[in-house]
Order: C-alpha cells, then structure tokens, then sequence
C-alpha cells in the first residue's frame, strides 16, 4: 500500500489573522475552496516550491464553539528555516511570542493566533549560541 502525505488540517477562528501569520512564516497561499452551500473556507499554504505538502487552514462562516482554547491536542507543525535567528527576529519583530527561543541555534517554538505550536527548525548544522536568544527563558507554553 503506497500511502502519500496531503495536508494538514487545523481549524482557525480569525482567517486573515491566521493567514497573516502563515505569510510572516514566509508560506504562501497555494489554493482555496470557499463552500457556501457548508458555509465554510479552506485555504492551503505551503512552503515555497512545495505546493505538495500543504497546511489546510479550515474557516467555519459561523464560528466554531467546538474548537477548544488550547489546542495543544493537536501536537505541531514543523519547518525548516535557513537562518533561525533571523526568522525569529524576524517574527518577534511583528508581534509574535517567541515561547522557546532558539538558545542552541537550532529549535525554536512560538505559537499560531489559534494556539497551533510551531516547531522552527534550522536547515543543516545548529548556527552557534548567539545573543539575546542564548540566554532568553521560555514565554507561556510551546
């Protein structure tokens, strides 16, 4: 049996603020399905040049009172960046938490606007400790 990856799938509760963040992660919108017969959207991001291994952000018209506050049921979604510091930064600078900041060069965590762990993971070899990040404690939960 040949089993092949799709998607992953999670609910959010603001479409453009949780699109907002997928874009400053720096994925791109690959396709969309708006239902209104179900009265819901679907919009698949992936990474760039990898519209095969999308992230499924699924938008309820009429909200979603089943969704639980903390999703952490739900694991995490894991990337590869090149540079993790400046990716970091570069998120902390427009307004995301950094809940595990990368103090060993290589992981990192911070978190969706609809609580969805993010593992950020360096491409290749761990860049070594740099300031503020090697010292920086951990923020809430990741």
């Amino acid at each position: 049996m040949a089993l092949r990856y799709l998607h992953t799938m999670v609910r959010v509760l603001d479409l453009e603020r949780s699109m907002a963040f997928y874009k400053l992660l720096g994925l791109e919108e690959v396709r969309r399905h708006e239902s209104t017969q179900g009265r819901f959207t679907l919009v698949y991001f992936a990474a760039p040049g990898q519209p095969e291994a999308p992230i499924e952000l699924t938008w309820n018209w009429d909200g979603d009172p089943g969704l639980p506050a903390d999703s952490r049921h739900f694991g995490h979604l894991a990337f590869g960046v090149d540079d993790i510091y400046a990716t970091c930064a570069h998120l902390a600078a427009n307004g995301v938490t950094i809940n595990r900041p990368p103090r060993d060069g290589r992981m990192a965590f911070v978190r969706s606007p609809d609580n969805i762990s993010i593992e950020l993971l360096q491409n290749g070899a761990a860049l070594k400790p740099a300031e503020p990040w090697a010292s920086m404690g951990n923020t809430g939960h990741w």
